[in-house]
């Protein structure tokens, strides 16, 4: 499975990309200050948060007309694998079925941007493509290869999202894209049976993380899985603590590179999160042990192993609840949900989204484009968990349990004002390539946290390659 935003590009110009991305991250008081009332009220696991509801893989009415497209055959390219591309095949197969059109998934690669220009290069775009970030767009349509969106997708858009998200899918003050998954990245889910046996409680503050770290390491169950062999997570960390820590201001200054990575704000930071990162009993598996450790086993092996599981808690987004399927762990029970807790004075709230996209002027790609901005697509993949709509028109029934409907309904209620991932807003020299920039200068600092200073000038050096100042 693939994170909001795994994948970037890598613009020719990034200042369209980064003034894009300045309405990007999600409202950083009020959809905390919601997520912490929803969280806090189905994290006991009362109510039927761990009862999944019927799952038919069908919207419940069909409230979007599509044309037929007998013989039309489309391809779908996204960084999606693993359970997330499987429950997104289910949302293509009603497609299907409506119109009559034959569609094949394209496992993209990372950066999406130098897969679809291979692509396209080649002759063979494929119909649509689930871009993973704001710069992806900006470079979709510099390059002339997006499409602006037709009038029936852009009526469901209209109908079905806020300005903000509207937005987002614009470049120029054209429509091209809908922003067809939301997620939010600052959450911490934690196996109950391991707080139970340590006799902790959810933590509200960095301090107090801290300290829950600390008991729940001597209780013999390390704290926190980290998945350290993919770099994206943590960057995610570093987000998290640097949003609640400097705030929003410092936060959009530096997705800029407005300041350097040297800033005595991003030290403060890094030194916050070496707290955590430098006790090796903190960390299942030690410094050696995250670095080795991909997302999708930071997930399941947190969730494995009854009260005593290779760690107590996992950081990343709503989209972990796919990856808890893939155990017997029932979210709501068995695997529960805080909100990353407050460095500074308020808790941070990061968000990342994918934008499907048209690189063909045919009517079958506008078709999808109309179906992925309906509720009765996002309905069906909502049923599967693991998945948030930015739809306002998707049916909080349509989510599996407590938690997943109520982070929807933190999402819808947040309004429009928005940030992204930090990372994502960065040309993907530095914030989104596999070994360079942002994610292996990271990975370096997992493997020493003590080395602040380190850290900031490789930061900075690789932010000034990659941002040209």
């Amino acid at each position: 499975m693939r994170r909001h935003g795994t994948s970037r590009t890598t613009p020719t110009r990034t200042t369209p990309a980064r003034t894009t991305s300045a309405r990007t991250k999600l409202t950083w008081t009020a959809l905390a200050a919601a997520t912490a009332l929803v969280l806090t009220a189905c994290g006991d696991g009362d109510g039927d948060g761990g009862q999944a509801r019927p799952s038919g893989g069908e919207p419940s009415t069909v409230r979007v007309q599509l044309p037929r497209l007998t013989g039309e055959k489309l391809e779908v390219a996204a960084v999606w694998t693993g359970p997330e591309q499987a429950n997104f095949a289910k949302v293509l197969r009603e497609f299907e079925r409506r119109t009559g059109a034959t569609v094949t998934f394209v496992p993209a690669q990372d950066p999406i941007v130098t897969f679809l220009g291979t692509k396209i290069a080649g002759g063979q775009p494929p119909d649509v493509a689930l871009l993973p970030q704001v710069g992806a767009l900006v470079s979709a349509v510099e390059n002339k290869w997006a499409q602006p969106v037709g009038a029936e997708a852009k009526a469901q858009l209209d109908q079905n999202y806020s300005n903000g998200w509207k937005a987002l899918g614009a470049v120029g003050g054209t429509q091209y894209g809908v922003y067809y998954k939301a997620a939010n990245k600052s959450l911490i889910w934690y196996n109950a049976k391991a707080f139970e046996a340590a006799g902790v409680q959810p933590p509200k503050t960095w301090k107090e993380l801290l300290s829950a770290a600390d008991t729940l390491s001597a209780s013999g169950t390390p704290a926190v899985s980290v998945a350290g062999a993919d770099g994206w997570t943590l960057t995610d960390w570093f987000e998290n603590v640097y949003l609640s820590q400097a705030g929003p201001e410092k936060y959009d200054q530096l997705a800029k590179h407005r300041i350097k990575w040297t800033d005595d704000s991003v030290k403060q930071a890094l030194t916050s999160l070496g707290e955590l990162f430098g006790r090796k009993d903190f960390l299942a598996g030690g410094q050696s042990g995250a670095l080795a450790t991909e997302f999708p086993k930071s997930v399941t092996q947190t969730f494995t192993g009854g009260d005593r599981p290779a760690a107590a808690m996992v950081f990343e987004g709503d989209f972990v609840a796919v990856n808890i399927g893939q155990t017997e762990a029932k979210v709501g029970k068995d695997a529960l949900v805080f909100p990353f807790p407050a460095v500074g004075a308020k808790a941070p709230v990061v968000s990342g989204g994918d934008v499907a996209v048209a690189l063909k002027p045919s009517k079958g790609a506008q078709a999808l484009l109309t179906f992925l901005a309906s509720a009765d697509a996002a309905e069906i993949q909502a049923r599967e968990g693991g998945f948030v709509s930015p739809n306002k028109a998707v049916s909080p029934d349509a989510y599996p349990n407590d938690i997943q409907r109520d982070i929807a309904k933190a999402l819808i209620a947040s309004g429009d004002e928005f940030r992204f991932d930090l990372s994502d807003q960065a040309p993907a020299a530095f914030g989104g390539t596999p070994g360079t920039g942002m994610w292996k200068d990271l990975q370096d600092f997992l493997a020493n946290p003590s080395d602040v200073a380190g850290a900031q000038a490789k930061l900075e050096a690789d932010a000034a390659k990659a941002y040209g100042n």
